[in-house]
């Protein structure tokens, strides 16, 4: 047997460098290093010596860094995925946010932090966690409940056989998710002679179960038997590439659509069966649909609370949930019938056995009246004196782009408008992290987008408190020559938890910057503070000069801020669901008492199965 003898450090990152996709590229486009004495001599050199054959970026913030690289992965459809290296210590648990929202999302990203010595000669490193009562913890077990799949590399060889495991996780449908592989920091600088054919190109291809024959049947029984049936689209339906498999199903059972978050884009906005979002943030054609759907087909969703209305929308008493998915896990929440299957094949087979079969109508007033109702929250104001709302910016934010464009957004109240509001005409045009929810994720999220779809324009829409969080990555954008544009909303606060802070019967309290505890009003300069990063920086004073300030941006060779001052109260009527948010059953204030008693009355829509 033929061997070369390499590190281990050396060995890791030859062997990232020649694993493809099923379409023959690099299925990890690289490598995010901030280096610490814990893997900048081992990784560090086996990285330096890939050059492009496995490119290394610099970031500012281990987390943000890893929200890049979570961010490329989704607009990649999971397809291609990047790798993430830190020393141990402060380093490596900077990454753990951007892990659990890996996990959350399923998506693929490589960690590989480094770890204490295996051979405990130089104990306690620095940085080193010392337990008690366990020799081996370190701080990368923090990774485990958060990882699909974690190893601690101890020896060189252990390679052999963690890398291909490791493959096989980010590239499975079912178990795609984060591979954290702590590295011993003396194992990365260690040799050993490993087999030449270890690092020989291979291709990883998306395995795409198929469902079985009486699932399928059960599936397409209870759909034939539906009055009224309604699709909810997730995530899984991009992932698989089956938007037009998704458009043709509906199309020929005359089904509606109603999309999650990561759904979002899986129909153009203006297809007739497309009602729009779906849940606590849905559109009120969808919910009206979904209120007295007898058979909900989810298609690639996990049904998260906000999908579901906390468990209180979908209120037939008859209704049954078809779920279809890749990932056991999620086809068995509530006793649906599970369809076990890569969403695309699951809808054609399903597709064969109902033949010609068409639902009933539904009333095309719904999806008309919804989208006059988003044309009015979204128009330009006619006070040009008054704070614009989070609505008319995002107006905005869509008249200044086409059908290319790509938004980006997080947490907060902006993920709820969007939700509602954006007009989504081509898949992966609408960005949301909202699994995890993560606040700070926009900017580094923008980065990673436009470095996965360069040849579009990428829109980052922010709020202040989330700006505030992490936005080192504009500067890594500038730097790297990724331009984004960042729309950024500054309503002095983190306004979204203020509004559900006075919803739940509560004084605004340490949400607005002006009602938290402060000896000197905060006064922050947005604009100087993206320009000392390299971008270029503006304020505009209305939503005509947005969007006046969206034309330059577009034209700009650089990342480009627009600031715009915000007020932090109004919310879109139109639309929405309640949301189990726990009211305390004991409280001093009246407003506190009548919101439990609300909260109480809503609790008996919801349905636990």
């Amino acid at each position: 047997m033929k061997t070369v003898r390499l590190t281990a450090a050396q060995a890791l990152v030859r062997y990232c460098s020649t694993q493809l996709n099923e379409e023959g590229v690099p299925f990890l486009a690289g490598c995010w290093a901030i280096f610490g004495h814990g893997n900048v001599a081992g990784m560090g050199e086996a990285l330096y010596a890939a050059g492009d054959k496995f490119p290394t970026w610099r970031a500012h913030n281990e987390q943000g860094m890893a929200n890049a690289a979570v961010a490329y992965a989704k607009a990649s459809n999971r397809k291609r995925a990047m790798a993430v290296t830190t020393s141990i210590g402060p380093g490596a648990l900077n990454l753990a946010t951007s892990c659990a929202l890996a996990h959350v999302n399923r998506l693929p990203v490589l960690f590989v932090p480094g770890d204490v010595f295996a051979n405990r000669a130089p104990d306690p490193v620095l940085q080193q966690l010392e337990d008690f009562n366990d020799g081996a913890m370190t701080v990368n077990d923090a990774f485990r409940p958060i990882s699909r799949y974690f190893d601690r590399i101890q020896r060189p060889e252990q390679l052999l056989t963690a890398l291909p495991r490791a493959f096989a996780t980010m590239t499975d449908p079912a178990d795609c998710g984060p591979v954290t592989l702590a590295f011993c920091q003396d194992v990365q600088a260690e040799a050993y002679d490993y087999p030449v054919e270890f690092f020989a190109p291979r291709e990883w291809h998306r395995r795409r179960p198929r469902p079985g024959l009486r699932e399928v049947k059960v599936a397409a029984d209870a759909i034939r038997g539906a009055k009224r049936p309604l699709i909810v689209a997730g995530g899984g339906v991009l992932y698989a590439e089956a938007t037009e498999t998704l458009r043709a199903f509906a199309e020929k059972h005359n089904i509606p659509v109603g999309e999650t978050q990561a759904g979002k884009g899986a129909l153009p906005w203006d297809h007739p069966l497309n009602l729009g979002s779906v849940g606590v943030t849905g559109s009120a054609a969808t919910n009206a649909v979904a209120a007295e759907a007898d058979v909900v087909i989810g298609v690639g969703t996990r049904f998260q609370d906000f999908t579901t209305g906390s468990w209180s929308l979908f209120q037939n008493p008859n209704r049954r949930i078809v779920s279809i998915n890749a990932a056991p896990f999620d086809t068995h929440k509530h006793n649906a019938l599970p369809l076990i299957a890569d969403a695309k094949l699951a809808l054609e087979e399903i597709d064969g056995l109902l033949g010609d079969h068409k639902a009933p109508d539904i009333d095309a007033a719904l999806k008309s009246d919804w989208i006059a109702a988003v044309d009015a929250v979204t128009a330009a104001p006619k006070d040009g004196n008054a704070l614009p709302t989070d609505m008319q910016v995002i107006g905005a934010v869509q008249r200044g782009l086409d059908e290319n464009g790509v938004v980006v957004c997080a947490a907060g109240g902006l993920p709820g408008e969007l939700h509602k509001l954006w007009k989504t005409s081509k898949p992966n045009g609408y960005h949301l992290e909202y699994g995890f929810s993560t606040m700070g994720y926009e900017i580094a999220g923008g980065l990673g987008v436009k470095m996965a779809l360069p040849e579009r324009d990428v829109v980052v829409m922010v709020g202040d408190g989330s700006y505030m969080m992490l936005n080192s990555e504009l500067a890594t954008s500038v730097m790297l020559g990724h331009k984004i544009t960042v729309v950024l909303l500054d309503n002095r606060g983190y306004g979204c938890i203020n509004r559900l802070q006075i919803k739940c019967g509560g004084a605004s309290f340490n949400n607005l910057i002006d009602t938290a505890r402060h000896v000197v009003p905060s006064s922050i300069d947005f604009v100087a503070h993206a320009a000392s990063m390299g971008a270029t920086a503006e304020k505009v004073g209305s939503i005509a000069e947005l969007e006046e300030a969206m034309k330059r941006a577009r034209a700009s060779d650089t990342s480009h801020v627009i600031l715009i001052d915000t007020d932090p109260m109004p919310t879109s009527e139109e639309g929405g669901h309640w949301w189990d948010v726990v009211v305390p059953e004991v409280s001093e204030r009246e407003e506190v008492r009548a919101a439990r008693a609300d909260y109480e009355a809503k609790r008996e829509l919801q349905r636990i199965d």
